[in-house]
């Protein structure tokens, strides 16, 4: 096969910025850079400009989740979007959010008979349990999320640890471990580069610089870093703490490091959207921290890696996969003192440091266009193997769409009970407009019905 059309579903994507909605771009990115055509579907956002990307972005309704998760949440039930995706005439689709992005895949699916491989990259169990309150409600979660993922033809993790968590879910089924890249080539930046981006600050030289990159939530591991660095103030070692991103718990973050005196040594930018200034602080760093066990496959650490810049992880995390301890990165219990314990040699051995961080380059780094050639050669093994009926079916009533898709408002609903409409287009729709369109969906006349009633997604 030639020339690949792909349908790329994801919950989030730019003006969102985090790992996976940085994964869906640049697989749409450089299928497309290749010749083949990819098209992203992800909710509607106010105010965003698609027009700015080189391929086609489809927006399904969508609703604002609480401040705290920062995302929004769509509604996967539109027929008009179902209606414009039949005209693609795509080969494959592809989902990366296990529960509405892959119910409109399986959707998707049912009507235009394609494969459906479907990426596993966030530990959702974690996810779910900051989202909701209540072990009923998130144990039922669970299982949509488990339901979904093992109806999908062909199940891709990022890493090892990815795949282990699936399981402990639940999932019983094969996956294919499926790396992530690095947009970043491998390399420094010109040193003008680096002080211009970051000379408004108080970075003195030859003061060890530390760096975080990444979402500013506790359970990336945050309190293990600033509870280290107290331990280091206090014995009179100097440093500068430099952390990048946003995210619900960052005043609490901010609060903390006031509490335990390092403010002024720990400095906390806003995310920064520029590539070439995220390489830049990379390369001005010494050590990269990232204790954290909730990322499956820590892409940060790979970034870091492309600039020569070390890391300090957790023994054991999914982010240390295939990094060896004291060759290409550094690993520490999942507890301060151990952090404390470590970053006090290292402080003291930059040298060290600066020849690990080499090794790291040199053996860590796999681009984006290298891992979407994988990608892409996967897609062409699942499309030969659902061509030779080698996938078991996983088609059911199309009742159970429904009981889905109301289960799934009615927990979107209690998540956030000062939400009382959904976004599209600059209109809001009421959840009975929503039903609405459930109705229409049982009409054999309307886009979204299947020719095939007998089967769901």
């Amino acid at each position: 096969m030639d020339k690949l059309k792909v349908c790329l579903i994801n919950d989030s994507f730019p003006p969102t910025i985090d790992g996976v909605a940085t994964a869906v771009r640049n697989y749409a990115e450089i299928l497309t850079a290749r010749g083949d055509r990819a098209s992203v579907v992800t909710p509607y956002y106010p105010g965003v400009d698609d027009s700015v990307h080189s391929f086609p972005v489809y927006r399904y309704p969508s609703m604002p989740l609480s401040k705290k998760l920062g995302y929004r949440a769509g509604i996967p039930f539109s027929p008009e979007l179902m209606g414009k995706l039949k005209e693609e005439r795509f080969d494959l689709i592809h989902s990366h959010c296990p529960i509405t992005s892959t119910l409109l895949a399986r959707g998707l699916r049912n009507q235009l008979d394609l494969p459906l491989v479907m990426t596993y990259h966030t530990k959702f169990d974690i996810d779910i349990a900051n989202a909701v309150r209540g072990k009923l409600l998130q144990d039922e979660l669970i299982r949509l999320l488990v339901k979904n993922i093992s109806a999908c033809d062909e199940v891709w993790t990022v890493s090892r640890g990815a795949g282990e968590n699936l399981r402990s879910l639940g999932f019983e089924g094969d996956y294919v471990v499926m790396p992530n890249g690095v947009d970043f080539p491998k390399g420094r930046v010109p040193e003008e580069k680096i002080r211009r981006v970051t000379e408004d600050y108080d970075l003195p030289a030859g003061l060890p610089l530390l760096l975080f990159v990444g979402r500013m939530m506790w359970y990336k591991g945050l309190r293990i870093i600033l509870d280290a660095l107290k331990s280091l103030d206090e014995e009179g070692l100097a440093f500068r703490m430099v952390f990048i991103g946003g995210g619900g718990d960052k005043e609490e973050i901010v609060a903390y490091a006031r509490e335990l005196g390092l403010e002024g040594k720990a400095l906390f930018l806003e995310p920064i959207r520029d590539r070439e200034q995220i390489r830049a602080w990379y390369c001005r760093g010494d050590l990269f921290l990232f204790p954290s066990t909730f990322d499956t496959n820590g892409l940060v650490v790979r970034e870091a890696a492309a600039c020569g810049l070390p890391s300090v992880l957790i023994r054991g995390s999914c982010a240390a996969e295939d990094v060896a301890d004291g060759e290409t990165g550094f690993l520490i219990e999942e507890n301060a003192a151990s952090m404390a314990a470590k970053l006090r040699r290292l402080l003291r051995e930059p040298d060290c440091v600066r020849g690990v961080g080499e090794q790291a380059r040199e053996q860590l780094y796999l681009s984006w266009e290298d891992a979407v050639e994988n990608a892409r050669d996967g897609y062409l093994t699942v499309i030969e193997n659902y061509r030779l009926g080698r996938y078991a079916q996983r088609h059911f009533s199309s009742d159970e769409l429904f009981r889905s898709m109301g289960w799934l408002m009615d927990w979107m609903n209690r998540l956030d009970m000062h939400t009382t409409a959904v976004e599209y287009r600059g209109r809001s729709w009421t959840f009975g407009d929503i039903l609405s369109l459930i109705r229409r969906s049982k009409d054999p006349g309307d886009p979204l019905s299947s020719q095939r009633t007998d089967r769901f997604l």
